[in-house]
Parts: C-alpha cells; structure tokens; sequence
C-alpha cells in the first residue's frame, strides 16, 4: 500500500492514531520486529500468536496488526467478527513465499502417509492444508506426543525442523523454506563478534541456520530470547534473531549490554526483516482511518485453518511460559 498521496504535512500521527483507536475501538500489536516508534504506541508487543490469542479476548473491534500478513491472517482466524488490517498488505513473509498452497499439496499428495507438522510462518492456505500447526516454543513439545512409526512432513523452515530433528532424533521430511533475515548471519562474523566479548552467551533463534546454532548458548522462541535476555547473569549478550527485539530487552535492562549478531560483511543492515519494516506510522494512521488494507478469508477455509491452530493448542499446554505459548497467561482460543 502506498501512501505517498497522502498529505501529512502538519498532521500529529501518533496523536491522530490515538484518537483513531478510541473511535474505531481498535487494539494495535506489535511483533517484536517492528521499528520501535511502532512497538512503544502498541497496546501488546509480543510473538505473532501471543498477539493473536490476547486480541481475541479483548472487546476491540478493530486489530490492526503491525507485523506481516500471515500474522494478521492468524488474527483472523482466531478473530473473525473482528476487523484486521495490516498498515502494508505488501508486508509478507520469505518462508510463506517458500511454500506456495498448491506446490504444499502436491507434496503432500506424494507422500499421503505423512502427516503435516507446519510452522506457523505460512499462509491460512497451508494452514487449511496442514494437520498440526507448530511455533518455535511448541514444536518439540507437540512432536513427542506424535507416534515414533508416524512419518511427517514439516515445513517450511528447514532450519527449524532440522534443528528439532538435530535434538528429538526424530527424521522429519523437511521442506526447504529460509527465512532470509536468519540465514544472513555469518559465522565468521559470530565468530569475530565472540572473540571481542569472551564469556558472552549467545541467544538465537531456531530459524537460524545449524551453524549459527552450533555456537548458541540458548535457542528459542522470540519470547523466550527475551526471558533469557532479562535474566541472564552476565552484562552483555549477542542476540542472533531480527535485532529489533533489543528494543524490548533495552527498556527491560537498560544497564544490560546487547549486542545484534552480524550480517555477511559484519555491517550490513541484512539481519533486519525487511517486510516488518514496511509498517510505518503513518500507514498504520491510514489504515486505521480508512479501515483497510483489511485481511478477508472464505469462511469454509478459515474453519479448516483453525482446526490446526485448535490442535496445537490442545496439543502444546505443555510450554506453557516457555514462550509465544502462554507467556501472558493466555487462554484457550475462542471455539467457532
């Protein structure tokens, strides 16, 4: 969505999103990705279906979800007599684009004595297509209630089901979907960055490729980085996942010393997810006013979504406070 037409000379946009959100009885999140100035006018910051489960308990009528479609697309799932706009439509995601619906069920159409075990970075069609969804926090938890002899498909990070093959000694049929911001890490780069801070641990994110992992101190979810951040004893951390979160980690323990793992080049700006960066105030002030670019779903193909995300849920009460399952308390999500 472009808002170049707009004319926003003069205009207060955070005072102007303000009294949007009281006039549209709206609720605004942010992932722990977005730009700060968007994070800090958040009602909720958090994991996409952290979000997602507190916006459905709330009397809002309107989500606006400042993060990528896929997010906003789980809004609506768990949401759907609630309006759910996304600031930017163009807002997506690498491995949703890894994994188009029809290639999905093809591959599953070969293999129809897998079942599908589906991070939650997908599109609502994979999820209709899928028989599990998984987040980062869960997706260990959900496995080992699966039967040993039940052969599986899991998509589309191929990090993240190679690194929970890697501990649970489970062999998974792997899609082969990256998410560009966590491949970008270097190595070498990690390698230089831990000779100059001996003794710091590093925290990483499981999408991460296993050579990243092979020198991470902790791997886990965006929140659980985050708790892990909060209540390590040391004074200073490297953070190899979109480096945004520091944000959060900054205003919880600001005389901590964080430190984002680098890109190829130890410069580069490749470590930042360059679709959360498309959410700007200002489009967040446009779409709340015009109440669009908004998430639409065919109801038969939503129903068939949730059932996935419902059986996580059901499956996953076990990582409970371990991360984006729970960290606030949450309930079940809403039925219907």
């Amino acid at each position: 969505m472009s808002v170049q037409s707009n004319n926003f000379s003069g205009l207060d946009v955070i005072e102007e999103i303000n009294r949007l959100r009281k006039e549209r009885n709206a609720i605004i999140l942010a992932h722990y990705y977005q730009k700060p100035e968007i994070q800090d006018i958040a009602d909720f910051v958090g994991d996409s279906l952290e979000l997602s489960r507190k916006a459905a308990e709330t009397d809002a009528d309107v989500i606006a979800f400042c993060g990528v479609k896929f997010m906003a697309e789980t809004a609506k799932i768990l949401s759907p007599d609630k309006i759910v706009i996304l600031p930017d439509m163009d807002a997506g995601c690498s491995l949703e684009d890894s994994c188009p619906p029809d290639k999905f069920k093809a591959f599953r159409d070969e293999h129809p004595d897998h079942i599908a075990l589906t991070y939650i970075n997908c599109s609502a069609e994979v999820k209709a297509l899928s028989d599990i969804i998984v987040t980062s926090s869960s997706a260990e938890h959900i496995l080992s209630q699966i039967p040993l002899d039940q052969k599986i498909i899991f998509g589309p990070d191929k990090h993240l089901g190679a690194y929970i093959s890697k501990k649970t000694g489970r062999d998974m049929l792997l899609w082969p979907g990256v998410c560009i911001v966590h491949e970008a890490f270097s190595e070498t780069e990690l390698l230089k960055l831990q000779a100059q801070h001996p003794g710091a641990p590093v925290a990483a994110h499981p999408e991460c490729p296993a050579y990243i992992l092979d020198h991470a101190d902790m791997v886990g979810s965006t929140s659980a980085i985050l708790k892990y951040a909060k209540e390590f004893d040391g004074d200073t951390i490297i953070i190899a996942t979109e480096p945004h979160i520091i944000h959060q980690m900054e205003k919880a323990v600001p005389e901590k010393n964080f430190i984002g793992a680098p890109g190829a080049d130890g410069n580069c700006n490749c470590n930042i997810c360059p679709y959360m960066a498309l959410n700007t105030l200002e489009k967040l002030y446009v779409a709340l006013r015009d109440l669009k670019p908004a998430i639409e779903m065919d109801e038969t193909m939503r129903l068939q979504a949730k059932k996935s995300l419902d059986r996580m849920l059901e499956m996953a009460t076990g990582t409970v406070g371990k991360g984006d399952l729970g960290a606030m308390g949450l309930k079940a999500a809403p039925q219907g």
